[in-house]
């Protein structure tokens, strides 16, 4: 036999079978695990771009919801699913990015995903309840360091960038402030902020927008490099000195190991032109979150560096591994 064509034959044997069995990707319909509980901004974003998919790839993408354990259950499911592009996982960062530091033991390598695409990216800022007397950072600095371990900060719980954006405020300002986390409850954070139960929060933009326009919470910065044009009145933590506060919450489609590129890129591709629609930006703009999108290269650069700041701030932080 030529040996030219022995080659050949060789490697059509050794290529992925998925690669093989699925020339016209997607063949079938596509599951999209959601690691948190329906309602949420991940979900929400996911079940925008899954209609929009569904449109461009011609098949269903079905949304599950697999909340629970630090949104480890669901990342769990997908990381262990075969790498044939038909059950991806929609997360924030906390399984990406975060709970590899966190965690002593993992059924999955948070690096081991295949990153896909960015769908919404989404600031946090700094809120304080009404009648808190500090009115600027620098302010609410002076008024914790006059008052170590008095003041409360609320998260969505341990891990969640709310919860490490304040460890890292207390690493840069020298102040001791008491966290008090929620288990994934971002709207009895905002309730508990509100009331005065708990003194401030680092918590996305989105879920306090209504309430800082209706006085209910004050925005003292925003943990971005740019001001926000929904709040440009409000300074960057960067403009109140301190240039290493920046925070968001992102969310991202992920595919488990070895999921075939040719996939990868036809689904980074969709995304990608899905978060150009008009529908899919107004939408986006309505929820007050920032579009998403990147090529797969630049995704996975992102969560590389993203899981790199997070681990450091967990270090410098002694954040106790769960």
């Amino acid at each position: 036999m030529n040996r030219f064509l022995v080659i050949l034959l060789a490697g059509a044997l050794l290529a992925p079978a998925s690669a093989q069995s699925n020339p016209d990707y997607p063949n079938k319909p596509v599951r999209i695990i959601v690691n948190v509980a329906p309602g949420g901004g991940v979900d929400t974003a996911t079940r925008i771009i899954a209609d929009q998919l569904r449109a461009r790839l011609g098949q269903p993408f079905v949304v599950e919801n697999r909340p629970g354990a630090g949104g480890n259950i669901g990342a769990e499911v997908v990381f262990q699913s075969e790498g044939d592009g038909y059950t991806l996982l929609a997360s924030s960062p906390t399984p990406l990015a975060i709970n590899g530091w966190l965690y002593k033991k993992l059924n999955f390598d948070p690096a081991g995903f295949e990153p896909v695409a960015m769908m919404s990216r989404i600031p946090n800022v700094l809120v304080v309840r009404p009648d808190f007397p500090a009115k600027s950072v620098q302010e609410l600095i002076a008024v914790a360091k006059a008052n170590p371990g008095k003041l409360s900060f609320g998260s969505q719980g341990i891990g969640t960038t709310s919860h490490l954006t304040g460890e890292l405020f207390m690493t840069l300002t020298g102040t001791k402030l008491v966290h008090i986390p929620y288990k994934g409850n971002t709207s009895n954070v905002l309730t508990d902020v509100v009331a005065g139960h708990v003194d401030l929060s680092f918590i996305q933009f989105s879920a306090v927008h209504e309430l800082q326009q209706s006085g209910k919470l004050r925005v003292l910065a925003v943990a971005t490099d740019k001001r926000l044009e929904a709040l440009p009145d409000i300074p960057t933590m960067a403009e109140a000195g301190y240039p290493d506060i920046v925070s968001e919450t992102w969310n991202a489609i992920s595919a488990p190991p070895k999921t075939p590129e040719p996939i990868i890129r036809k689904l980074n591709a969709a995304i990608n032109a899905a978060l150009q629609e008009p529908e899919v930006l107004a939408r986006l703009r309505e929820l007050q979150v920032l579009v998403g999108g990147g090529d797969e290269a630049q995704t996975r650069r992102f969560v590389e560096e993203q899981r790199t700041l997070w681990g450091k701030v967990i270090k410098a932080a002694s954040v106790p591994q769960q």
